[in-house]
């Protein structure tokens, strides 16, 4: 296991090619610069168009998702990219930054809950998510290691995690297992949450990521400082991070949160 400071720090070579979802999240997109290889875009979880560019595609071709996307809270379609995958020989990494701790019996990650982990180049779990902390953490074959030891920059020149952090990073992993009942009531609180009748689109996400359309920068800000000054943290999302007239409330749903906290942002959005 290689623990680093940065989420994508492998490097494609001259003549790879990179196919990465529309919507990943910036830091993987900055990875992919650092990279000598071509890269090119397929819509979000279009798994046809991710085989259509696997058909076009020459020389190593790696694809790179996230299993649970940050902004719109949906899950990628896993199964079905393995699938096109191991057809077209490509090599899959998967960004598991936002399903580490909530997704999966034991809070392991989607690849691991769909069984789906000797189909998976890489898989990158972060720290500053669910674990509270910083860095993150690639998991793949030895060799992927020690290439990465040896080879990329990015890794061998940044600083290394403290080993208090490394302490309070493997303590979180020791509760995870054990946080079922957490868990369980996050799920309550995304069903209660999606059943609400509110007065905006919802994007339709079954996961703790909610997000709440409020087209216009001026307007969600407006909204999201309202619900700030009644004891709600919901924070706004502009364009240009999302695209014109789908600027949002980006909700993050918590365990520790109460039914009432939940009926009072619920009462304020409808």
């Amino acid at each position: 296991r290689a623990i680093a400071d940065h989420r994508c720090l492998w490097t494609g070579q001259k003549g790879d090619v990179i196919l990465y979802d529309s919507l990943s999240h910036a830091s993987i997109r900055d990875g992919i610069r650092l990279s000598f290889a071509e890269s090119f875009a397929f819509r979000h979880n279009d798994v046809e168009d991710l085989e259509r560019k696997l058909k076009a595609a020459t020389g190593q071709v790696y694809v790179v998702t996230e299993s649970l996307f940050s902004m719109d809270g949906d899950f990628a379609p896993l199964k079905d990219i393995v699938a096109v995958c191991n057809q077209y020989e490509a090599q899959l990494i998967v960004d598991e930054a936002h399903a580490t701790g909530i997704v999966g019996v034991c809070g392991e990650g989607l690849v691991q809950e769909l069984e789906l982990t000797n189909d998976c180049f890489a898989r990158i779990h972060t720290f500053g998510k669910a674990l509270g902390n910083h860095g993150a953490i690639i998991l793949g074959s030895c060799e992927l290691r020690d290439y990465l030891i040896n080879f990329s920059r990015a890794f061998m020149y940044t600083t290394a995690l403290p080993p208090a952090s490394v302490a309070m990073i493997g303590a979180a992993y020791d509760l995870f297992p054990k946080m079922v009942g957490e868990r369980n009531q996050l799920e309550v609180l995304v069903s209660a949450f999606r059943a609400a009748k509110l007065r905006f689109e919802k994007l339709d996400s079954t996961t703790a990521i909610q997000g709440v359309i409020i087209p216009g920068n001026q307007e969600v800000r407006e909204l999201a400082s309202n619900l700030q000054q009644q004891g709600i943290d919901v924070r706004p999302i502009l364009y240009p991070t999302v695209p014109q007239g789908k600027e949002r409330l980006r909700i993050i749903l918590h365990s520790f949160n109460t039914k009432d906290e939940l009926e009072k942002l619920i009462s304020c959005l409808s």
